[in-house]
């Protein structure tokens, strides 16, 4: 069963804010977030604004996925991560 919009944007969310609060994530957590950013960004109804976001949280995970450091990745993005959590909670 597929993950409805709101479910999505939820997941999307807690992953962000474990991240910005734990300092630390997998990578497995980073591919999530591509996985459920390529979902969302297929969802006509989206705002522009969501989308600018998704697109550097998905920049974002793609970093991290390949990071020889993920923890300093997850560290050196602190502001951005509480910067997306509120931005995608102010436009979905």
């Amino acid at each position: 069963m597929p993950l409805s919009y709101e479910h999505q944007v939820s997941l999307l969310t807690d992953i962000l804010n474990n991240h910005q609060t734990d300092c630390c994530g997998s990578v497995a957590e980073c591919e999530q977030l591509e996985r459920l950013i390529k979902s969302l960004m297929v969802n006509t109804q989206i705002d522009a604004g969501v989308k600018t976001v998704l697109e550097e949280v998905y920049r974002y995970s793609q970093g991290g996925r390949n990071s020889s450091d993920l923890d300093s990745h997850i560290l050196s993005h602190q502001n951005q991560l509480a910067q997306w959590v509120e931005d995608i909670g102010q436009l979905s």
